[in-house]
């Protein structure tokens, strides 16, 4: 699985980046073909704006955005809307096959 950490209109350090990037290494655990998975930091408002866009096999891009205090608290908020959307998506398949 590839992750990529990237920043708009500013940098980030080395350690914020290893933060986002063992923080977002998680997210595989709730949907398990999750290909890549690329983190953008806005810097450029007095509130840092964190995306995370998920890819996975056999199923649409998963999006998330949130704005907070500052990069780690917005990651934070955003991660935990990722871990929704994937939680829901792989409720809805499990679903389905107990249907048929």
């Amino acid at each position: 699985m590839e992750v990529k950490v990237n920043a708009r209109d500013g940098e980030l350090t080395d350690a914020v980046k290893e933060t986002i990037e063992s923080k977002v290494s998680k997210l595989p655990r709730f949907f398990e073909r999750t290909t890549a998975i690329q983190v953008i930091a806005d810097l450029k408002h007095d509130e840092p704006k964190v995306e995370i866009i998920l890819s996975a096999e056999g199923a649409s891009d998963f999006f998330a955005s949130d704005c907070g205090a500052n990069v780690i608290s917005a990651l934070d908020t955003t991660i935990a809307k990722m871990e929704q959307q994937l939680r829901k998506h792989k409720e809805k398949i499990t679903e389905h096959r107990e249907r048929h």
